[in-house]
């Protein structure tokens, strides 16, 4: 699972989109040099949840050396500046602007190093008239308009993880892979220019295009569907809930057969077509939701899973401890060995392998030692 050993990557880095992506690469093989503040990451305090550890810090950042630069500081620059001369990939996610202001812009670096793929993260772009906005999670979700399709008829919420980080933090690990793949075959590295907000505003598209083009703008409807029916979360006799999604006729027939007891709503000429039942979701909520009511969930879901009906229980954190499909991977941190949820791909016949996470300044000494000298592995021009 060493795909990228071999590979450089120096990551001068924060909170969460950047930290994602070198993460990732960690994950792969690279040899990530994580760069921090004197103070270090500030994700390193937004809690203390994992045996003295921030829950975010340590998802985000096994497998990486770190060293304290003061980029502002002419000799730390200059250990900066020889760690990129060897890297294969640069990572930023300073405020627009910043890195160039610094001398590691991305024009300046490809213009000494063009085998190097630079990607800049930031939280609306190198331009625009938001380039300068200062760009949190919880700020972008609802710049982005995901906070008006988030939620429940009497107000908006928050996803209730770092969604638009995230977000990003994919799409530049997926541009970064590209890069790579495509300087094997031309030699040449890039610039990559990735936000918070057009990371999220492409997850966006589908209520975009419903709202451009067929001029409906999906409602929010808490755990329901605002475009399927009947597709959403049904209390069952014992308090706990399940939900269901109907994909197609087929899949309606069979639940008013087999699930409801009532053959002949499928029929019905208020419910024969998904945008009729989405036109009439109150009169079938009032058909379908005394059903589920009268039975216990398991009971329900059995009745479920004999109909062929897609379903899912409304887990909480409690559930998801012990959810009997969760994969889990040990990382170990200052603090001792942590067991976490395994990242989503597996790898049939190939074993993965996490590194710790660091403390912070764990690779001062070290690395301060390694690119104190001139010497280090350059691209060639």
């Amino acid at each position: 699972m060493q795909d990228l050993s071999g590979i450089t990557v120096v990551a001068l880095e924060q909170a969460v989109a950047a930290p994602y992506a070198s993460g990732r690469l960690a994950d792969a093989g690279a040899r990530v040099i994580k760069i921090e503040r004197e103070e270090g990451d500030f994700a390193r305090g937004y809690d203390a949840l994992v045996k003295g550890e921030s829950a975010y810090f340590v998802w985000l950042n096994r497998g990486k050396e770190s060293i304290r630069l003061d980029v502002k500081n002419a000799q730390d620059r200059t250990i900066l500046e020889r760690m990129i001369a060897g890297a294969d990939v640069f990572i930023q996610n300073l405020a627009p602007g910043a890195a160039a202001r610094l001398g590691f812009g991305a024009e300046a670096l490809l213009a000494k190093y063009p085998r190097l793929i630079c990607c800049s993260i930031s939280g609306y772009g190198e331009d625009g008239p938001y380039r300068d906005q200062k760009a949190y999670d919880l700020l972008i979700q609802a710049e982005s308009g995901l906070c008006a399709i988030n939620g429940t008829e009497e107000g908006a919420a928050r996803v209730g993880v770092s969604v638009c980080d995230i977000a990003a933090g994919m799409t530049a690990f997926q541009a970064i892979l590209q890069a790579l793949f495509a300087r094997e075959r031309t030699g040449k590295g890039r610039a990559i220019e990735v936000s918070l907000f057009h990371a999220m505003a492409d997850w966006m598209n589908v209520p975009y295009l419903q709202t451009r083009y067929g001029g409906k703008k999906p409602a929010r409807v808490g755990l329901k569907h605002p475009t399927i029916a009947p597709y959403g979360a049904y209390q069952c006799a014992d308090g706990k809930a399940v939900l269901i999604s109907i994909q197609n006729e087929r899949e309606w027939q069979r639940l008013c057969a087999e699930v409801l007891g009532q053959p002949e709503l499928a029929k019905d000429p208020r419910f024969v077509t998904n945008s009729l039942r989405v036109a009439n979701r109150p009169e079938l909520e009032r058909i379908v939701t005394p059903v589920f009511a009268a039975e216990p969930r398991e009971a329900m879901i059995a009745r479920l899973t004999q109909a062929g009906i897609a379903f899912g229980r409304l887990s909480d954190l409690d559930d998801l401890l012990a959810h009997p499909q969760n994969r889990l991977i040990t990382v170990q941190t200052n603090a001792g060995e942590i067991e976490m949820l395994a990242p989503g791909a597996v790898v049939r016949g190939k074993t993965p392998r996490y590194g710790r996470v660091p403390a912070l300044g764990e690779h001062d000494a070290s690395l301060r030692e390694e690119f104190s000298r001139p010497g280090a592995k350059r691209h060639s021009a």
